[in-house]
């Protein structure tokens, strides 16, 4: 009996330990959402009043606030203000002048310019001085210096020519150090080559991009790390396969991927398949207008489930109801990704982005709301053509 009653004790007190650790963990987490949400309150006012500023402001910005109702610079006190605006069309986003959305407190800075689509017809465009550099900073910050070692060598092996990745892999590597390798990509042909049918040529340029990679990683330079997109990562995978050796006898550490191919069926296979122990990957999701969105921390409990958090306060998302993009999803629910950036050099109040998924909620270390599942917006679905990513 005295065994029995002790064993019922120790129950209780185990219980009450993992009650009291809950109860640890959901305050700190609260707290951190508070935290997070007033410096998402800043930012927004922030950002707000340098593009509205009578002298330092956004040329687009200035012209719009003539058509409102309300004063940005006295109206706008908080993130929830947001939805004072009208949705960011994306047909703004194409053609110039490139600078209409960079205020002018800007001008006499070097600039680039990042092209995103463009498929067919002119490409959206957007105008940038530091912002590239700042959010693959932030990035660097989320990757584990035993995977991506720091002074490492990296391979870029995406999109090239006018897009912001090729320059911001480059730069995130040479913030850790390193020097960038790079291969030429146009996604534009392949998307044309799979457009008209031609399947064949498709595969042909896809094996002209892997043998530049493959040529690059066997000529000695030591590269330790790289991004790729999932399409790509597989097909070299398989290259190196062929040739008697893999990603991780091939010297490859840490990798960091992105785009809607990266699933959850795809990454187990990766892991399991291509990748083995020894090399780190971390699933990445973003835009030349958001920045990155980094992945929840690998948990084998989540059954590879891929959940994205957006580089707040620079950037932030919510997963919004199909019929109404001013209402939130419940937690777990299925919505399309509303999209805001409050920079200094880019404003965008609520862009609908050609993307769904689900809505998750916060984590210790991005304590403000994710999406899972991301995939192309159904109503988009049929008519997106999916090329090299």
């Amino acid at each position: 009996m005295r065994f029995l009653a002790a064993a019922k004790r120790h129950r209780w007190l185990s219980l009450a330990e993992t009650v009291r650790k809950v109860t640890f963990v959901s305050d700190q987490l609260a707290a951190l959402v508070a935290d997070a949400r007033k410096k998402l309150d800043e930012q927004t006012v922030k950002t707000v009043r340098l593009h509205f500023d009578p002298e330092l402001g956004a040329p687009f910005w200035l012209e719009q606030a003539k058509t409102y109702n309300f004063n940005p610079l006295t109206d706008v006190n908080c993130f929830d203000d947001l939805k004072k605006f009208p949705l960011f069309e994306d047909e703004w986003l194409r053609g110039g002048p490139v600078t209409k959305f960079l205020p002018k407190k800007w001008q006499n800075e070097y600039k680039y310019t990042f092209e995103t689509g463009g498929t067919t017809g002119i490409p959206k465009s957007r105008c940038v001085v530091r912002d590239h550099w700042i959010d693959y900073e932030e990035f660097s910050k989320t990757l584990p210096d035993e995977s991506f070692p720091r002074g490492s060598n990296w391979l870029m092996l995406g999109p090239s020519g006018p897009r912001r990745l090729r320059l911001a892999v480059e730069h995130l590597c040479q913030y850790r150090g390193g020097i960038c390798f790079c291969v030429d990509l146009d996604p534009r042909w392949v998307v044309k080559l799979l457009k008209k049918g031609d399947f064949e040529g498709a595969k042909a340029y896809a094996a002209h991009v892997i043998d530049q990679a493959y040529t690059i990683l066997t000529a000695g330079h030591d590269i330790k790390c790289m991004f790729a997109t999932p399409k790509l990562l597989e097909a070299l995978a398989m290259r190196l396969i062929d040739e008697g050796t893999s990603i991780s006898e091939i010297g490859i550490k840490g990798i960091f991927a992105g785009g809607t191919e990266f699933t959850p069926q795809w990454f187990r296979f990766c892991k399991e398949e291509l990748l083995g122990d020894d090399v780190y990957i971390t699933p990445t999701y973003g835009n030349t207008l958001m920045g990155l969105a980094c992945g929840k921390p690998f948990d084998p409990a989540d059954n590879y489930k891929i959940t994205y958090h957006a580089p707040q306060p620079r950037a932030a998302i919510e997963v919004v109801d199909f019929d109404d993009y001013s209402k939130l999803v419940g937690y777990g629910e299925t919505g399309r990704v509303k999209l805001y950036t409050l920079t200094d050099e880019l404003f965008v109040p609520g862009f609908m982005e050609r993307d769904e998924g689900e809505r998750e909620k916060p984590h210790l270390k991005y304590p403000w709301d994710g999406i899972s599942g991301t995939r192309p917006f159904h109503v988009f679905a049929k008519t997106t053509t999916v090329g090299v990513y």
